[in-house]
Protein backbone atom coordinates (compact mmCIF):
# COMPACT_ATOMS: atom_id res chain seq x y z
CA UNK A 1 0.00 0.00 0.00
CA UNK A 2 1.46 3.36 -0.98
CA UNK A 3 2.36 5.77 1.77
CA UNK A 4 -0.36 8.38 2.44
CA UNK A 5 -2.61 6.69 -0.14
CA UNK A 6 -5.31 5.94 2.47
CA UNK A 7 -6.90 8.49 4.76
CA UNK A 8 -6.41 8.10 8.51
CA UNK A 9 -9.58 6.78 10.15
CA UNK A 10 -10.90 8.58 13.20
CA UNK A 11 -10.43 6.46 16.34
CA UNK A 12 -14.00 6.99 17.53
CA UNK A 13 -15.48 6.06 14.14
CA UNK A 14 -13.26 2.98 13.87
CA UNK A 15 -14.19 1.82 17.37
CA UNK A 16 -17.90 2.33 16.73
CA UNK A 17 -17.78 0.32 13.51
CA UNK A 18 -15.75 -2.47 15.08
CA UNK A 19 -18.30 -2.81 17.88
CA UNK A 20 -21.16 -2.90 15.37
CA UNK A 21 -19.35 -5.48 13.24
CA UNK A 22 -18.35 -7.57 16.23
CA UNK A 23 -14.80 -7.61 14.87
CA UNK A 24 -11.60 -5.76 15.86
CA UNK A 25 -9.16 -5.03 13.04
CA UNK A 26 -5.48 -5.81 13.37
CA UNK A 27 -4.91 -3.51 10.38
CA UNK A 28 -7.33 -0.58 10.50
CA UNK A 29 -5.98 0.83 7.25
CA UNK A 30 -8.04 -1.89 5.53
CA UNK A 31 -11.18 -0.47 7.12
CA UNK A 32 -10.16 3.05 6.10
CA UNK A 33 -9.67 1.88 2.52
CA UNK A 34 -13.08 0.16 2.55
CA UNK A 35 -14.65 3.48 3.52
CA UNK A 36 -12.90 5.46 0.77
CA UNK A 37 -15.23 6.27 -2.13
CA UNK A 38 -13.69 6.71 -5.58
CA UNK A 39 -14.83 10.35 -5.69
CA UNK A 40 -12.59 11.20 -2.71
CA UNK A 41 -9.65 9.44 -4.36
CA UNK A 42 -10.25 11.19 -7.68
CA UNK A 43 -10.41 14.63 -6.11
CA UNK A 44 -7.23 13.99 -4.14
CA UNK A 45 -4.97 12.80 -6.96
CA UNK A 46 -3.52 9.60 -8.34
CA UNK A 47 -1.79 8.48 -5.10
CA UNK A 48 -5.07 7.95 -3.33
CA UNK A 49 -6.60 4.49 -3.40
CA UNK A 50 -10.32 3.73 -3.09
CA UNK A 51 -12.60 0.84 -2.21
CA UNK A 52 -13.65 -0.55 -5.61
CA UNK A 53 -11.21 -3.49 -5.53
CA UNK A 54 -12.38 -4.39 -2.03
CA UNK A 55 -15.98 -4.10 -3.22
CA UNK A 56 -15.21 -6.65 -5.96
CA UNK A 57 -13.81 -9.09 -3.41
CA UNK A 58 -16.56 -8.38 -0.90
CA UNK A 59 -19.25 -9.30 -3.40
CA UNK A 60 -17.82 -12.83 -3.66
CA UNK A 61 -17.19 -13.16 0.08
CA UNK A 62 -20.74 -12.03 0.83
CA UNK A 63 -22.28 -14.47 -1.62
CA UNK A 64 -20.33 -17.39 -0.17
CA UNK A 65 -21.06 -16.43 3.45
CA UNK A 66 -24.79 -15.97 2.83
CA UNK A 67 -24.91 -19.19 0.79
CA UNK A 68 -23.23 -21.13 3.61
CA UNK A 69 -25.57 -19.67 6.22
CA UNK A 70 -28.70 -20.45 4.19
CA UNK A 71 -27.39 -23.94 3.39
CA UNK A 72 -26.97 -24.64 7.10
CA UNK A 73 -30.20 -22.96 8.26
CA UNK A 74 -32.61 -24.42 5.70
CA UNK A 75 -31.66 -28.05 5.17
CA UNK A 76 -34.87 -28.96 3.36
CA UNK A 77 -34.95 -26.17 0.79
CA UNK A 78 -34.05 -26.95 -2.80
CA UNK A 79 -31.42 -25.12 -4.84
CA UNK A 80 -33.93 -22.81 -6.53
CA UNK A 81 -35.45 -21.69 -3.22
CA UNK A 82 -32.01 -21.09 -1.70
CA UNK A 83 -31.03 -19.06 -4.75
CA UNK A 84 -34.13 -16.86 -4.40
CA UNK A 85 -33.45 -16.26 -0.72
CA UNK A 86 -29.83 -15.36 -1.36
CA UNK A 87 -30.79 -13.00 -4.17
CA UNK A 88 -33.11 -11.08 -1.86
CA UNK A 89 -30.62 -10.94 1.00
CA UNK A 90 -27.71 -9.63 -1.09
CA UNK A 91 -29.78 -7.20 -3.16
CA UNK A 92 -28.77 -3.54 -3.26
CA UNK A 93 -31.70 -2.35 -1.07
CA UNK A 94 -30.96 -5.04 1.52
CA UNK A 95 -27.26 -4.18 1.73
CA UNK A 96 -28.02 -0.45 1.82
CA UNK A 97 -30.33 -1.06 4.78
CA UNK A 98 -27.54 -2.86 6.63
CA UNK A 99 -25.07 -0.11 5.72
CA UNK A 100 -27.44 2.48 7.22
CA UNK A 101 -27.68 0.42 10.40
CA UNK A 102 -23.89 0.75 10.63
CA UNK A 103 -24.06 4.45 9.72
CA UNK A 104 -21.55 3.82 6.93
CA UNK A 105 -22.73 6.84 4.95
CA UNK A 106 -21.48 9.24 7.59
CA UNK A 107 -18.16 7.37 7.89
CA UNK A 108 -17.31 7.45 4.17
CA UNK A 109 -14.44 9.50 2.78
CA UNK A 110 -16.24 11.10 -0.17
CA UNK A 111 -15.58 13.85 -2.68
CA UNK A 112 -17.45 17.12 -2.35
CA UNK A 113 -19.26 16.69 -5.67
CA UNK A 114 -20.57 13.24 -4.84
CA UNK A 115 -21.60 14.40 -1.36
CA UNK A 116 -23.54 17.37 -2.77
CA UNK A 117 -25.44 14.94 -4.99
CA UNK A 118 -26.59 12.88 -2.00
CA UNK A 119 -24.00 10.13 -2.30
CA UNK A 120 -23.89 9.41 1.42
CA UNK A 121 -27.47 8.13 1.34
CA UNK A 122 -27.51 6.54 -2.12
CA UNK A 123 -28.35 2.82 -2.06
CA UNK A 124 -25.71 1.87 -4.64
CA UNK A 125 -22.93 3.72 -2.77
CA UNK A 126 -23.94 2.26 0.60
CA UNK A 127 -24.28 -1.32 -0.66
CA UNK A 128 -20.87 -1.09 -2.35
CA UNK A 129 -19.34 0.25 0.88
CA UNK A 130 -20.89 -2.60 2.86
CA UNK A 131 -19.31 -5.15 0.51
CA UNK A 132 -15.96 -3.36 0.77
CA UNK A 133 -16.08 -3.42 4.58
CA UNK A 134 -16.85 -7.13 4.55
CA UNK A 135 -13.88 -7.69 2.23
CA UNK A 136 -11.72 -5.72 4.66
CA UNK A 137 -12.78 -8.07 7.46
CA UNK A 138 -11.99 -11.05 5.22
CA UNK A 139 -8.54 -9.69 4.31
CA UNK A 140 -7.77 -8.91 7.95
CA UNK A 141 -9.19 -11.98 9.67
CA UNK A 142 -10.09 -14.60 7.07
CA UNK A 143 -13.38 -16.16 6.00
CA UNK A 144 -14.43 -17.29 9.49
CA UNK A 145 -14.37 -13.67 10.68
CA UNK A 146 -16.28 -12.46 7.62
CA UNK A 147 -18.86 -15.22 8.02
CA UNK A 148 -19.34 -14.32 11.69
CA UNK A 149 -19.97 -10.68 10.67
CA UNK A 150 -22.53 -11.76 8.09
CA UNK A 151 -24.30 -13.98 10.62
CA UNK A 152 -24.46 -11.10 13.10
CA UNK A 153 -25.38 -8.26 10.73
CA UNK A 154 -27.99 -10.20 8.79
CA UNK A 155 -29.72 -11.47 11.94
CA UNK A 156 -32.77 -9.17 11.44
CA UNK A 157 -33.07 -10.32 7.81
CA UNK A 158 -32.79 -14.10 8.04
CA UNK A 159 -36.24 -15.47 7.12
CA UNK A 160 -38.11 -17.67 9.53
CA UNK A 161 -38.32 -21.31 8.57
CA UNK A 162 -42.05 -21.14 8.03
CA UNK A 163 -41.68 -18.29 5.51
CA UNK A 164 -38.46 -19.46 3.95
CA UNK A 165 -39.88 -19.46 0.43
CA UNK A 166 -40.45 -15.83 -0.59
CA UNK A 167 -43.54 -14.87 -2.55
CA UNK A 168 -41.78 -12.29 -4.70
CA UNK A 169 -38.97 -13.14 -7.10
CA UNK A 170 -36.61 -10.72 -8.76
CA UNK A 171 -36.27 -10.59 -12.55
CA UNK A 172 -32.94 -12.47 -12.68
CA UNK A 173 -34.30 -15.33 -10.59
CA UNK A 174 -37.47 -15.63 -12.65
CA UNK A 175 -35.52 -15.63 -15.90
CA UNK A 176 -33.09 -18.25 -14.61
CA UNK A 177 -35.93 -20.54 -13.55
CA UNK A 178 -37.61 -20.27 -16.96
CA UNK A 179 -34.34 -20.95 -18.82
CA UNK A 180 -33.51 -23.94 -16.61
CA UNK A 181 -36.95 -25.43 -17.14
CA UNK A 182 -36.89 -24.85 -20.88
CA UNK A 183 -33.25 -25.43 -21.83
CA UNK A 184 -31.66 -26.92 -18.70
CA UNK A 185 -29.23 -24.03 -18.85
CA UNK A 186 -28.96 -20.56 -17.33
CA UNK A 187 -28.65 -17.07 -18.81
CA UNK A 188 -25.22 -15.44 -18.86
CA UNK A 189 -24.56 -11.78 -18.05
CA UNK A 190 -21.57 -9.74 -19.16
CA UNK A 191 -20.54 -6.13 -18.85
CA UNK A 192 -20.35 -4.35 -22.20
CA UNK A 193 -19.20 -0.90 -21.12
CA UNK A 194 -19.37 1.78 -18.44
CA UNK A 195 -19.78 5.48 -19.12
CA UNK A 196 -19.62 8.74 -17.22
CA UNK A 197 -17.64 10.12 -14.28
CA UNK A 198 -16.73 7.94 -11.30
CA UNK A 199 -19.43 9.43 -9.09
CA UNK A 200 -22.21 8.92 -11.66
CA UNK A 201 -21.28 5.94 -13.80
CA UNK A 202 -23.76 4.12 -16.02
CA UNK A 203 -23.15 0.44 -16.72
CA UNK A 204 -24.28 -1.40 -19.86
CA UNK A 205 -24.88 -5.13 -19.49
CA UNK A 206 -26.12 -7.80 -21.91
CA UNK A 207 -27.83 -11.06 -20.98
CA UNK A 208 -27.38 -14.01 -23.35
CA UNK A 209 -30.06 -16.71 -23.31
CA UNK A 210 -29.34 -20.38 -24.07
CA UNK A 211 -31.15 -20.07 -27.43
CA UNK A 212 -28.84 -17.28 -28.59
CA UNK A 213 -31.07 -14.26 -27.97
CA UNK A 214 -29.51 -11.27 -26.23
CA UNK A 215 -30.93 -8.26 -24.38
CA UNK A 216 -28.93 -5.22 -23.33
CA UNK A 217 -29.79 -2.69 -20.63
CA UNK A 218 -28.20 0.10 -18.60
CA UNK A 219 -28.18 0.91 -14.88
CA UNK A 220 -26.34 2.87 -12.23
CA UNK A 221 -24.70 -0.37 -11.05
CA UNK A 222 -23.95 -3.73 -12.67
CA UNK A 223 -26.59 -5.38 -10.49
CA UNK A 224 -29.29 -2.93 -11.55
CA UNK A 225 -28.32 -3.24 -15.22
CA UNK A 226 -28.51 -7.04 -14.97
CA UNK A 227 -31.97 -6.83 -13.40
CA UNK A 228 -33.15 -4.52 -16.19
CA UNK A 229 -31.73 -6.81 -18.89
CA UNK A 230 -33.51 -9.76 -17.26
CA UNK A 231 -36.74 -7.75 -17.16
CA UNK A 232 -36.48 -7.05 -20.91
CA UNK A 233 -35.86 -10.74 -21.59
CA UNK A 234 -38.90 -11.71 -19.51
CA UNK A 235 -41.06 -9.19 -21.35
CA UNK A 236 -39.98 -10.77 -24.63
CA UNK A 237 -40.82 -14.22 -23.25
CA UNK A 238 -44.31 -13.10 -22.28
CA UNK A 239 -45.06 -11.10 -25.43
CA UNK A 240 -47.43 -12.76 -27.95
CA UNK A 241 -45.73 -13.93 -31.16
CA UNK A 242 -45.91 -11.42 -34.01
CA UNK A 243 -47.64 -12.40 -37.19
CA UNK A 244 -45.30 -12.82 -40.11
CA UNK A 245 -45.98 -10.97 -43.36
CA UNK A 246 -47.18 -13.09 -46.21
Amino acid sequence: MKKNSVHMLDEVVAGRLERALGYRFANRSLLALALTHSSWANEGGSLRQHNERLEFLGDAVLELAVSKELFERFTRLREGELTRLRSQLVSTPSLARLARSLDLGRALFMGRGEERQGGRDRDAVLSDAFEAVLAAVYEDGGFAAAHACVRKLFSPLWPKREDASPRHKDFKTLLQEIMQQRYRDRPLYRLLASHGPEHAKVFEVVVSLPDGREYAACGTSCKKAEQEAARLALEAEQAPPQATAR
